[in-house]
């Protein structure tokens, strides 16, 4: 009878425990409703982006957001909501940006940020893609002759504080024997007026941003030049939480998509036409075969409206920074697998 006693004792702690857990974890994040879900009962996708970055994510002169990251938060809200207008971009500096995913302020994270072991491992953020690939480089007065990295001993260098430059720099500048003085500044339209005011020598950050800074903010674009090197590897991807499998796959899967959609040959002009088109490949792609759609939680036609809105991954770039844009920057590391570029598409089916 002890014996029994006792083992119904020890039953009802251990029930008691499993209770508590389950009511600790109802009040965890983890345990809260998809991200899919809310977005959906919300109406729009809140995107964290820069606070106006010529190419990735900037506000036009009518105040319309346009960019790369800017179109693919739109193909998210193609996807999940069929329209791509319902996004709400939220303007985060380098310092806000993880606090305002952890926090849910956002949902998605598109914003020029370095993929690296710590930024998954410590912030609870787990990146989706490469949408750009990137590296850091060197803005120069042309007045001031420089013509490559290794003439800048002794130059005051100018970058903005939170970002990976600050110690990229200082692990390139240990290795070269290169002496340099930093100005670091929070704000990143401050250290745009410090360089172009003359605070300092060089400014330093992703070379895509020194093409976007040097073409939209530069009163004079000639006077500055970009030196060719390139110090380190930043692959640009966008960044949602952990923990939420569900809208880490939509999001995934729609980059996944607008490669997808140029390697296919889709494109906003011709998506429609392709409906009938007998391919597999395409009628899958399309939602015309159902079941991609399904195992997303979407509707089957989630890739048709990403291209007809959006357009696919090489449309998305010419237009935000390629040849026909102000920046001008080649597709490079950026250009499909087929191209000598690195983008290559995960299989749809």
């Amino acid at each position: 009878m002890a014996l029994k006693f006792q083992c119904r004792q020890k039953l009802r702690s251990l029930l008691g425990a499993c209770l508590a857990l389950g009511a600790w974890c109802a009040g965890t994040p983890a345990a809260t409703a998809s991200t899919l879900d809310i977005v959906r009962e919300r109406g729009y996708v809140q995107c964290g982006v820069t606070t106006g970055f010529a190419g990735f994510s900037a506000p036009d002169a009518q105040g319309r957001w346009q960019g790369l990251d800017i179109d693919f938060c739109r193909a998210v809200a193609a996807a999940v909501l069929g329209d791509a207008e319902r996004i709400r971009p939220v303007p985060l500096s380098s310092q806000q940006r993880f606090t305002a995913l952890q926090s849910g302020e956002i949902d998605v994270l598109a914003r020029n940020t370095t993929v690296t072991l710590t930024r998954e491992t410590a912030t609870g953020a787990l990146y989706i893609g490469i949408i750009f690939y990137d590296g850091q480089g060197f803005l120069t007065h042309k007045e001031d002759g420089v013509r490559k990295a290794e003439d800048l001993d002794g130059a005051t260098i100018c970058m903005q504080t939170g970002t990976s430059n600050e110690n990229t720099l200082a692990d390139w500048a240990r290795a070269k024997g290169i002496r340099y003085r930093p100005v670091v500044i929070e704000q990143f339209g401050e250290v745009v007026k410090a360089f172009a005011a003359g605070r300092c020598d060089v400014f330093s950050t992703d070379a895509s941003g020194l093409a976007s800074i040097r073409a939209s903010r530069m009163q004079d674009p000639d006077a500055y030049v970009l030196l060719p090197e390139q110090i380190s590897r930043e692959p640009l991807g966008p960044f949602v939480r952990q923990g939420d499998d569900a809208w880490f796959n939509v999001v995934k899967w729609t980059f996944q998509a607008m490669l997808n959609a140029e390697d296919l040959g889709l494109g906003q002009a011709n998506v429609q036409a392709h409906l009938d088109n007998p391919d597999p490949n395409v009628q899958r792609f399309l939602g015309k075969i159902p079941g991609l759609g399904r195992s997303l939680g979407l509707s089957d036609d989630w890739a048709y409206q990403i291209v007809r809105q959006v357009g696919n991954y090489g449309e998305s770039f010419e237009r935000n920074l390629g040849k026909g844009s102000p920046l001008g920057i080649e597709r490079g590391l950026n250009a499909l697998w087929r191209d000598g570029g690195l983008m290559y598409p995960l299989p749809m089916r």
